[in-house]
């Protein structure tokens, strides 16, 4: 436990270093002399104005986004019992996507408070299909199954949203990039929509810890334990849903984050769900928040979607994870 508390301190203060730099940095940086003065004594300038309606907005979205898609990532490989699971690579976030294309190019007129309803139902939609196709396949290694599953899903989900876009040009440019990834240009009502959503899903995921970590030790022993496996399941497949849904809705089909935050913090202090949970939601608010920076400066003053700066990372780490799975399959 004494280990856990250093890291969560650690955690927390780098949490409030990236913070700090994420309001402070961009095309115009901002000292921390005016950003005090913008939080207690707003004139109005220009410098006041982009860190209330620009900076402090975006940098929440992505506080959350992180959070969440870790999270989700952990409670999937927990349950699943597979190091692969994720959002991203399971078809979550690209079901949630589809359905949010759809209704954006169908009906414009939606907020965005409807249109995490859409992701919600998409993201089901995808999870439920992975799921009963993998079930199809002979063989001991479902957890594969499942993963390699999810990826060919994504493709064909991918496919049908750019062939939406395609035959409805009007939409294109914001959707295309919204689709890579992206956290620019979110304003305080993204903020307070995702705050809305996230705050009780994710107290929910950290009440779920203990049974995380009886469900990761395997279904016979769970039930010797009196784990109830499919309400549990339900319960946090439900969870998942929310967390990825609001995420993908706001900031698009961020990939990666939900696979490489849980591996790290279980290296760090082992499988106790119970911390697990909470320190996957703070260090992937720092892997967001990190790679939001560095999509600010890759083609400046340009900026390249943090989903880009995520794949860049996460798929070697994906196909790092693919081969020693099948090695320890043999």
């Amino acid at each position: 436990m004494g280990k856990a508390l250093w890291i969560s301190a650690a955690g927390l203060i780098i949490l409030l270093i990236v913070l700090f730099l994420s309001v402070s940095l961009g095309s115009t940086n901002l000292s921390l002399s005016t950003i005090w003065a913008s939080i207690f004594h707003n004139d109005g300038s220009r410098a006041h104005i982009i860190l209330q309606n620009v900076r402090i907005p975006r940098m929440i979205v992505t506080a959350f986004v992180g959070a969440n898609l870790a999270v989700a990532g952990a409670l999937m490989q927990a349950v699943t019992r597979n190091v692969l699971a994720s959002p991203g690579i399971f078809g979550i976030n690209a079901g949630a996507a589809a359905a949010v294309v759809f209704f954006t190019v169908q009906v414009p007129f939606l907020s965005s408070g409807n249109m995490v309803y859409a992701a919600f139902v998409g993201g089901a939609s995808a999870a439920v299909v992975v799921y009963a196709m993998a079930s199809v396949f002979k063989g001991n290694h479902m957890e594969v199954h499942l993963a390699l599953t999810g990826v060919a899903v994504q493709a064909i989900l991918s496919a049908l949203t750019q062939g939406m876009i395609i035959f409805n040009e009007t939409q294109m440019d914001r959707v295309l990039f919204w689709l890579a990834g992206s956290v620019s240009s979110r304003k305080w009502e993204h903020a307070e929509l995702i705050m809305l959503w996230s705050v009780p899903a994710l107290l929910a995921a950290f009440s779920f810890g203990r049974a995380a970590s009886v469900l990761s030790l395997g279904e016979e022993l769970a039930r010797a334990l009196g784990q109830r496996i499919m309400i549990t399941r339900s319960l946090m497949a439900i969870i998942v849903i929310v967390l990825a849904g609001v995420s993908v809705s706001i900031a698009g089909p961020i990939g990666f984050v939900g696979l490489i935050v849980p591996h790290i913090v279980r290296y760090l202090i082992g499988v106790d769900y119970r911390l697990v949970l909470p320190l996957s939601a703070l260090f992937g608010s720092i892997m967001l928040v990190l790679a939001d920076l560095a999509s600010r400066y890759i083609v400046f003053p340009y900026e390249t979607p943090v989903g880009v700066v995520t794949a860049l990372i996460g798929t070697p780490f994906f196909i790092y994870l693919a081969r020693r799975r099948k090695k320890e399959g043999k």
